[in-house]
């Protein structure tokens, strides 16, 4: 039998040819039923003919002859007329149950066949252009698209073989009620003719051994046997993803130059939230939710093409990355707006590593930090600010770290500027409360 043991991320293999096969199978019993009815009408036929011949001569064989061709007609004849509709049925119920899954198997493949054909074109530009794509089109999302797609495909696959092996099941006991029932009305075939005649009696009888000596299951082992090739193995494995390969699946510019997680600061809660990153050898920085190519397409929440971003300093776990995001195709580029991304590892050692590799990608190298986090109590953090951010240090081109009155550091965020000039006008306030109330108690004085 056929097993599904196909590496190949479209196999080739027509998936309604087993549903083409059983229709011509059905087809085969429907014509054989409809040959015992045409001879079962020819008899009755035959014998009204021979009724109205005798009725010339002998009165009784003519009767009896009509008695036999009536008794055709309202017995054996519908018995092989309802199973030439209960195949019928059967024909109609494979059209339309497993004949739907096949042809769902032949559209999920035509999906994945066009993702995997323009993987191998953006490939191929990707050597001849030196690795510059846009971010719809780099082949590690469209990789990844295949494999959202292929795992789809092969879901519909399973499905099909599922439906397939059940059809294919339901066949045998279903051909044996057909053999059992062709046995019944050739029974009362002979039972009725046996009455006409002895001559004929000995013919029919004969017809009867023959069709009573199969087995219920010797027409279906020998169909099974002649077409192994063709039907499913009910034994053989369902299909992997894992163990799928396709063109182009292991090509350099699908491998990421790292990936992980990281988190990173939110634009209007300010708190940090986790997400899956990844530097492409196309030089972008892709955002994905998780790592999962399966539950849902993996399409970048963001992504920052790197030698048209700014990476600031490292420090410890933080480092910021100034730029555009370009996921939203060439329109959603235009209005774009450049944001200053914050990032933080979960370890200064993964952070050093993601900071060397964006790095290396991106256009710029600024000496801005990441920004100081604001403290949780506003009458503490008021101190603290005052005394703290008066002064703001920074590294100077040669490396070395100074010192510059505030407000004056061009490391300095927006968000630690605002906090600072916040923190010394509550620290004003406080200062000048103090001189009034000194004042006012020496007048008093």
């Amino acid at each position: 039998m056929r097993s599904n043991d196909d590496d190949d991320a479209i196999p080739d293999e027509d998936a309604s040819e087993v549903t083409k096969l059983f229709n011509e199978r059905l087809q085969a019993w429907k014509h054989a039923c409809g040959y015992l009815e045409d001879y079962i009408q020819a008899q009755e036929k035959m014998q009204n003919a021979h009724g109205k011949e005798y009725e010339k001569v002998v009165k009784a064989v003519s009767n009896s002859h009509y008695e036999t061709a009536k008794t055709l007609k309202g017995s054996v004849l519908p018995i092989f007329t309802r199973l030439h509709a209960e195949i019928k049925n059967k024909n109609k119920e494979l059209t339309k149950g497993a004949g739907k899954s096949s042809k769902a198997v032949d559209k999920a493949r035509a999906v994945t066949q066009k993702h995997i054909e323009l993987l191998g074109q953006n490939t191929a530009s990707f050597d001849s252009t030196g690795g510059k794509s846009d971010a719809t089109n780099d082949p590690y999302v469209l990789q990844r698209g295949i494999y959202h797609r292929l795992n789809k495909q092969i879901q519909e696959e399973n499905n099909n073989k599922r439906d397939m092996l059940s059809v294919q099941s339901a066949f045998s006991s279903f051909e044996a009620h057909v053999l059992n029932t062709i046995q019944q009305g050739l029974v009362h075939l002979v039972q009725v003719l046996n009455q006409q005649s002895d001559n004929q009696k000995t013919l029919y009888t004969d017809t009867l051994t023959t069709a009573q000596q199969i087995a219920p299951d010797f027409e279906w082992n020998g169909f099974v046997q002649r077409n192994n090739h063709i039907l499913i193995d009910p034994n053989a494995p369902d299909r992997n993803v894992r163990s799928i390969s396709f063109p182009n699946q292991d090509h350099k510019a699908t491998q990421p130059m790292i990936a992980g997680s990281l988190e990173r600061k939110g634009k209007m809660l300010k708190k940090y939230e986790t997400g899956y990153y990844v530097v492409s050898q196309s030089k972008f920085l892709h955002e994905f939710k998780t790592d999962d190519d399966f539950q849902r397409d993996p399409v970048p929440e963001n992504s920052l093409y790197l030698p048209d971003c700014a990476i600031g300093a490292l420090d410890g776990t933080k480092f910021n990355v100034k730029g555009k995001d370009v996921s939203k195709g060439k329109l959603g580029n235009k209005v774009s707006m450049t944001h200053e991304l914050q990032f933080k590892a979960h370890t200064a050692q993964d952070a050093a590593k993601w900071w060397e590799i964006i790095r290396l990608c991106a256009g710029q190298l600024t000496e801005e930090r990441p920004d100081v986090s604001e403290p949780n109590s506003p009458v503490d953090g008021g101190k603290r600010v005052g005394s703290n951010l008066s002064q703001v240090e920074q590294p100077s081109r040669t490396g070395t770290m100074e010192t510059q009155a505030s407000g004056t550091g061009t490391g300095e965020s927006m968000e630690a500027r605002e906090a600072r000039e916040a923190a010394e006008d509550r620290q004003a306030a406080a200062t000048g409360a103090t001189t009034g109330a000194t004042t006012s108690a020496g007048q008093h004085a």
